[in-house]
């Protein structure tokens, strides 16, 4: 009762130069810098993994899926996996970060699927960043700057 109690019936407003918002009701989250947050968001996020054909890779909010596409019905079944976390994200009143999410196709002869998450095409990217570290499409970190 403590743990609903303490994430029902929450607002919140914004502060900008000394002027406020009006304030509106948070529907879905815990309380940022709260102590039981990281516990709270891993059990919330506790039910994201099922039924997924995907390898799936979640730190804090950031969200990871990898297959291997060998054939156009594996290329669907990452389709199906992004079509399942969209509905996850729903369910729970949430939303993937379209404009954040993109694909990178690995390997010589990959044939570089299109993919939809939110309605949106997701972009295609030769490199990204993950947990600091520049991650090239061949697995090479040789794009990473010493001492930053």
């Amino acid at each position: 009762m403590w743990v609903s109690n303490w994430l029902s019936d929450r607002k919140q407003r914004v502060v900008i130069n000394g002027r406020y918002s009006d304030w509106v009701s948070v529907t879905s989250g815990a309380p940022q810098g709260s102590v039981l947050g990281p516990i709270h968001f891993n059990i919330f996020i506790n039910d994201l993994v099922e039924g997924l054909h995907s390898k799936i890779s979640i730190f804090a909010d950031d969200t990871k899926l990898c297959k291997v596409i060998n054939t156009k019905e594996d290329s669907f079944l990452l389709q199906r996996d992004l079509d399942r976390l969209e509905a996850w994200a729903e369910k729970w009143k949430m939303r993937f970060n379209t404009d954040k999410c993109k694909v990178m196709h690995m390997g010589r002869n990959n044939a570089s699927h299109p993919y939809i998450l939110n309605g949106k095409p997701l972009g295609n990217t030769d490199m990204e960043k993950d947990l600091g570290i520049l991650i090239n499409r061949k697995l090479s970190c040789k794009n990473q700057q010493l001492g930053q």
